[in-house]
């Protein structure tokens, strides 16, 4: 929904301001937010660490959990707005209009994912009425793997063909297809190019706007 530049920019931008408060209050009942002993001996360096591992997409614990507090923490004080691409929004309400649903499936948390799309840079902020469901990793089951969309799909009463899944990732559009979904790669500004012959497989388009 939005490059992965702007919403680490957005997140490393909260992570100054909720990192600047007393390192032990931001400790305070969050365990393993700030675990990183080595780091915990001034703000900067913790600021330093915390964005070298956001930048690298570094898979830890407590950078989950930290991620997760900045991202709560900024979304409710205004601080930080999800950023959308500008036909997203618009989208999500026409298709409503037509009767469809929308259903998000991210490697990011349900719980993430509902701040995002309740705290977002739209005209429209709150999206979360017109999203019917979330999966995520933990209910549904890894991206690339046919067998997760196969159980989003049993959870609801539509024949595989009739779900439409959009995605960058060419093996997680891979794996739906392997599913019975429909499935097309969405390459936006600031993605990294496709894998050579993508074009040939599957159907790539740029914008929402791209979908009759």
């Amino acid at each position: 929904m939005a490059s992965a530049n702007a919403k680490f920019s957005q997140a490393s931008d909260g992570a100054k301001s909720v990192i600047s408060q007393d390192m032990q209050e931001l400790g305070a009942g969050k365990e393993d937010i700030t675990n990183a002993q080595e780091y915990r001996k001034s703000r900067s360096a913790f600021l330093a660490h915390v964005e070298d591992l956001m930048a690298r997409d570094v898979k830890i614990s407590y950078l989950k959990n930290l991620q997760g507090y900045l991202w709560e923490s900024g979304y409710r004080s205004g601080e930080i707005k999800a950023p959308l691409f500008k036909d997203v929004a618009s989208k999500f309400t026409s298709w409503i209009g037509q009767g469809q649903r929308i259903m998000i499936y991210s490697s990011g948390s349900v719980a993430a994912q509902k701040l995002f799309f309740r705290y977002t840079d739209a005209t429209l902020a709150d999206l979360t009425p017109v999203i019917t469901d979330y999966f995520d990793t933990v209910n549904a089951g890894p991206k690339q793997d046919a067998a997760s969309y196969k159980k989003i799909i049993d959870k609801y009463d539509y024949e595989p063909s009739e779900w439409l899944f959009l995605s960058d990732n060419v093996k997680e559009v891979e794996a739906a297809k392997e599913a019975g979904m429909q499935s097309i790669v969405v390459q936006r500004e600031g993605n990294n190019p496709l894998p050579e012959g993508v074009e040939e497989k599957h159907r790539v388009i740029s914008s929402f706007d791209d979908l009759a």
